[in-house]
This record gives C-alpha cells, structure tokens and sequence, in this order.
C-alpha cells in the first residue's frame, strides 16, 4: 500500500446502535473503491470486517476492525466499530484515533440508545460527526421521521444534505441539496439528472434552509448572501468543511448500504469536507512531568501511541499504532515511555480485516500496525530516544459485571491465569481478580455478552475451557451478646505434654471498631510470655470463621483468668487454649451474621428515576440523596447489600433501556436479617 500525505488521510469511525448496517457500509465502500472484489454479507458470515469466530456465532461486531481504502488520491482508514453495549469501549477507542465520526442511523428503527451515548462521547472530545441514513431500501423506513428524530435529539447542527428519491423498495436515489441535483442508481451505476418535478418543490424549501445554515458561520459570506449573491457550490462545501471540523455543523447523508445506493457519495464527503489528521488538536502529554502538548506535525519527531492490541495465537501480539508526529520508518527503534524501554519496529503493515497489508512508512495521522512488541501494552506512548514523552489517556471504566471462573480441567489453573492475562493484552476492559478468602477468579467486564465471548477466546486461542459461576459474597460474623468460656488444652503422650488454661470474656463492639483484646490476668495465672499466644490463637479462630463459617469481626476479648504447668505449658498449648475458649464463647454469644453493603450511585436518564428508585427499595437499598450530573441526569446514591447487585449491570440496562450507568464500591458491613441467613451457604477453604 503507497503512502499518503496527510492532508490526504481520513480517519473514519463507523459507529452507532447495533444492526443499523455500519459493517455492511465498510464492505460497500471497501467494494467501491476497488479494495475488495465482492462485498461480503453478515448473514452469509463472509464479511472483511467481522473475521472472527465469535463474531460470527454472535452475528455482531465485537472488536473495532480497521478497513483502510484508497478513494480519488486519498486514503480513508475506516473504522468499523461495535454498536452492542458490552463493547463500546471499544467504540470510544476508536473514535480517541478518529478524525471523524460517520453515525450510521437506521431509517427504520430511528436514533437508537447506542447512538445516543456514542455522540455524547463524540461530543466530549470534540470529534467532527456525520450522519449516514441507512436501509433506506427497507420496508417502513423513513427519511422524514428519522430526521426529525436526529433534530430532536441532537439539535440544530444537523444538516440534511440530500433527500432520498423514492420510498423503501422504490429507493433509487438521492437528491443533492448544495447542486440542486439528483443522482440516481440502477444495477451500481450512478447517473446525474434534474430533480423529479414531485419533489422539486420540496428539494429548493430544504436547499434554501441548507444554504442559509451554512452561511451564517461565516459573516462575510452572510452580508454577500443577504445582498442577493447565491454562494458557489465549491464556496458552501469549503464553508461546510470548516463547520464540520469545528464540530459545529453535522451533515446528513442518506443512501444504503445494502444496495449500494450513494455510497460512492458518502466516501466523496469524506474526502471532500472530512477533516485530515492537520485539523487535529494538539495532544496532551506528559513530558517528564511536565504537562504540554504536541501539535500535529508531518515534520515533527516521531512520536505514536498504541491505541489497540491483538493477540493472535500464531503471530502473537500485533499492536495497532497511530501516529500523532512526524513519521515511522521499518526498523526504527523508539522508546516505550513506560517501560523506558527500546522497541525495534521491524515489518510495518497495514490491517484489512485479518489481512497484513505491507507499508514501507506511517506518516502523521495514519493508522498501522507492528509485531512481536511483548512488552507494549494498549496505551502506550512510542517516543525517540531521549524524549521521555507520554500521551495522556484516560484510565478503562471499572466492570460493570462479574463471575467467578475456573477451569473445567483440574491442574489448569497457571494456563488459565496466562491467558486471562494476555487477553487483557488486547481487551483493558477485564479485570482479573484472585480473592484469596472466597478462593475464587473474579472475571469483570461490560456485561454477559462481553464474559461468555471471552470464555468462547480462553477456549479458542487458548485451549482453556471454563466454567462460569456467581460471585461468592464475602459475609462477616460478629455476636450480639457477652458470654464468657474456658479453653482448656489438655495432651499427654509421654514425656512431656501440654497444658494451657485460658477464660475469656466475648463482648460485641460497634460496627467497624474491629477487634479489641484486652489483658487483665493479675496474679500471674498465666505467665507473661504466654499471654500473646492466647491473642494470636484468638485472632485465628476468628479469621478461620465462627458458627457459620465466615471471619468474625468487631468483638473484644478479654482475657481475665487462666491457668498453666510448670512443665508442660508452652506458647503453643496457650494459642490452642485461647482458640477453643473463643470457639465457646462465640456459640454461647447469640452469633450474628453481617453483609456487606455497597455505597451505589447510579445516572439516570429523569424519566426512569422514580423506576430506578423503586427497584433499589426492592432490593433493601436505602437511598441517601439524589443529585444531577453536568447533563441534568438524576444521579441517585444508595446504600445497597452487596448480594443484592452482583447481576445490577444486566437489571440496569433492562430498566433504562441501556441508558443508566452505574458505580458501586463497597461501603460497611451490617446486620443481615436473620430470616435471610439459610440462604447463605458456608465458604468454601482453600484447596490443601
């Protein structure tokens, strides 16, 4: 693949709700410009985009896949993203190396939830966007409806630049607003004419709205306009440009992707007014400490950021760069600004799907790839030597969704955490956690769909099958009551033996004060040295667990009497004493058992709040005040038992229809109701 300059690069992310036709785009365009020779169909799994396994089982996107094409002397990296939920974190990382964002907007099923939270991400880091109305060929689709929809939701900066020339199957055109023209299609091929005398009249009321949108950004073409000069098509679409790099204007194309109709005029408005990677703003780094920036140069020093890894299990991994600075040649050799490290980039390559398409140089703002780099990690910052530079970027989202995991073979486990932690390598979004007193693998993610595709990997790329089970909850024990109890210790096998005496007094203490020993031995009933070994054996009865099983929390001990041998008393006799006399005194307590309880806060779109609300009662939840975010979404804070969210995230995205979102850390332990406590099954130990 030849080098292009920068200022005839585009990148492009392909981004909204799931099954509005963004692969089916990527194929279509792929096929116009000439890089693939038929477009490929996700029913018949055959697609460039979607190559992977569970990608085909799932009949979804599940990973961003890069596409790069050549269209009129330009080059156009496309981006085909994930719309499913589970993986939008894919989405915004996409859209972090995007120079543009094209929404694909379904004309039948409108502006969808997915789309919604995307542009929200879009906004925030001021990425230019544009509209692509899709399947306009299908039945019930309509054009009229859907941009109203995205007026409505996204507001006055949209602006439809052509009309679709008939309805659902008699679909067969679109209308160009800026040249008052009208492009029609019959078996792929495009042909120019007047526009139909049934829409003429509604084709000049949106031209002239158009023109008039467009104008008003520019204060000197406005007075021009108001004193009766009609713009020049080339002056509207340099004027456009400028709004749409600025993130002010975003155009509404409509075609389908599916039939091929006005594709070819959407890559041509994507060289056309698309912004290059030279309208880029500057990056935030850090620099030693010091936080600057970086502006996008093609004469600057090189400098690029991994913004995605893949594993592959033949090659290994393949890291994805982008390039902010300068350019890269094969067999340069940067260095990580993490590891501190030198990296030797030997084969350069661009990705098409899962084909390595050779590049000789990575210029700035263009998208590729490199091998066999074990230690670069997603995130990380290429810099020459010398130049201790790092890209700023935001930490990955904390899992919404957990469950245990374990392999279905005994004597897996080290195969199992060696491929959890290289899958981690290509998917930031996991969180792998050992919880030493559960003895369980804690797998975190997005959700159920992102967890089970992740099994379906361990087994593929990895040859580790598992098994998927809930979260255990972490339960506490403490006791209601004081009681009083002997240990005594008592072992004779010839010679010497042991003894140990010790009385204690179990008393409950307020939630979160912890454990108390306190020592009142008078008289030398139990001699000094012995007496710390009384505390110890104490505090591992209570880590082993009390009557049910769980580590037992908040109580003071006292030990007031004792009794010991001269002979056959030891530190260990003592420790055995003080662990029966707490054993004792714990069953004659009135044991209790403690939850722990999450502090939540949840963001809600208002119209479900009173919904969210009531749902968090259901499951014991105690709100402590509600707020508003920056968007003047309610977010609700509760206090809420721990076991009662551990499927929240699935519950949540039922309830506000993928809207809410949510946070939740672990706050206190309370009093479980004591009808609740047959429903908590004793912890499993360790395995020997």
């Amino acid at each position: 693949m030849k080098v292009f300059p920068p200022e005839k690069i585009r990148n492009v992310a392909l981004v909204g709700h799931g099954g509005a036709g963004k692969t089916t785009l990527a194929e279509a365009l792929a096929h116009r410009a000439g890089a693939i020779s038929r477009p490929g169909r996700v029913e018949d799994l055959n697609t460039v985009s979607d190559f992977e396994p569970e990608e085909h089982k799932h009949r979804m996107s599940v990973s961003v896949s890069v596409i790069p094409i050549e269209w009129d002397g330009y080059k156009i990296n496309i981006l085909d993203c994930p719309g499913y939920a589970d993986f939008t974190p894919e989405a915004v990382g996409a859209l972090s190396v995007a120079d543009l964002a094209v929404f694909v907007v379904s004309a039948v099923e409108g502006v969808e939830v997915q789309t919604e939270l995307l542009w929200k991400a879009a906004a925030k880091a001021g990425i230019p966007r544009l509209v692509f109305v899709n399947k306009l060929d299908r039945e019930r689709a309509s054009f009229e409806r859907t941009l109203a929809q995205l007026q409505e939701v996204f507001g006055a900066g949209i602006a439809p630049l052509e009309l679709p020339i008939g309805e659902e199957s008699a679909f067969r055109g679109v209308a160009d607003l800026l040249s008052d023209t009208a492009i029609t299609y019959e078996a792929g091929k495009a042909s120019v004419g007047e526009i139909p005398d049934d829409m003429a009249g509604q084709e000049h009321s949106v031209h002239d709205a158009l023109v008039e949108g467009i104008v008003v950004a520019d204060d000197e073409l406005m007075e021009r306009y108001l004193e009766g000069e009609v713009p020049s098509v080339a002056t509207l679409e340099a004027t456009l440009a400028h709004g749409v790099s600025g993130a002010q204007v975003f155009p509404v194309l409509c075609g389908s992707a599916a039939k091929a109709v006005a594709v070819d005029r959407l890559a041509a408005f994507i060289c056309e007014i698309g912004p290059s990677p030279l309208d880029r703003r500057p990056v935030e780094v850090d620099a030693g400490g010091s936080p600057t920036t970086v502006p996008p140069s093609a004469e600057g020093p090189p400098l690029a950021v991994v913004w995605k890894t893949v594993v592959d299990r033949h090659v290994g991994k393949i890291s994805l760069l982008h390039v902010l600075s300068g350019s890269i040649n094969a067999d340069a050799v940067l260095v990580d600004s993490r590891t501190r490290t030198e990296q030797r980039l030997h084969s350069l390559f661009a990705l098409r799907g899962k084909e390595q398409v050779p590049v000789e140089r990575l210029v700035l703002g263009d998208i590729g790839a490199v091998a066999k780099l074990p230690d670069v990690r997603t995130g990380d910052t290429l810099a020459p030597k010398g130049t201790p530079v790092s890209v700023t970027a935001p930490p990955p989202g904390e899992p919404a969704l957990a469950v245990g995991i374990r392999p279905k073979s005994k004597g897996d486990d080290d195969k199992l955490m060696t491929a959890l932690h290289r899958l981690q390598d290509e998917d930031p979004t996991l969180r792998v956690h050992r919880d030493d007193e559960t003895h369980q693998t804690l797998l975190g993610g997005t959700g159920e769909t992102h967890l089970a595709i992740v099994a379906e990997r361990l087994a593929r790329k990895f040859g580790v099958e598992v098994v998927t089970e809930p979260v255990v909850v972490p339960y506490r024990e403490t006791v209601g009551v004081s009681s009083e109890a002997e240990g005594r210790y008592k072992k004779q096998t010839g010679g010497h033996g042991q003894f140990g005496v010790a009385n204690i007094r179990l008393s409950p203490r307020a939630r979160g004060e912890g454990f108390e020993f306190v020592d009142e031995i008078v008289g030398g009933a139990i001699p000094r040295q012995y007496i710390p070994a009384v505390q110890k054996g104490i505090e591992e009865a209570m880590a082993s667990g009390g009557v049910h099983g769980w580590p037992v929390v908040d109580v003071s001990v006292t030990l007031f009497d004792g009794k010991y041998h001269p002979v056959d008393s030891s530190e260990m006799s003592f420790k055995m004493a003080g662990a029966l006399a707490f054993r004792e005194a714990t069953e004659k307590a009135t044991p209790v058992l403690l939850e722990p309880i999450s502090r939540v806060e949840v963001t809600v779109p208002p119209a479900q709040q009173g919904d969210v609300m009531g749902d968090l009662n259901s499951r014991r939840g105690k709100v402590a005040h509600a707020d508003t975010d920056e968007d003047g979404n309610p977010v609700i804070t509760a206090l809420v038992p721990t076991s009662e969210i551990l499927r929240y995230a699935v519950d949540l995205r039922s309830i506000t229809a993928g809207r809410g979102r949510f946070i939740a850390t672990h706050d206190h332990y309370d009093v479980l109701p004591s009808h609740l406590w047959a429903s908590v099954s004793r912890p499993s130990k360790a395995p020997a």
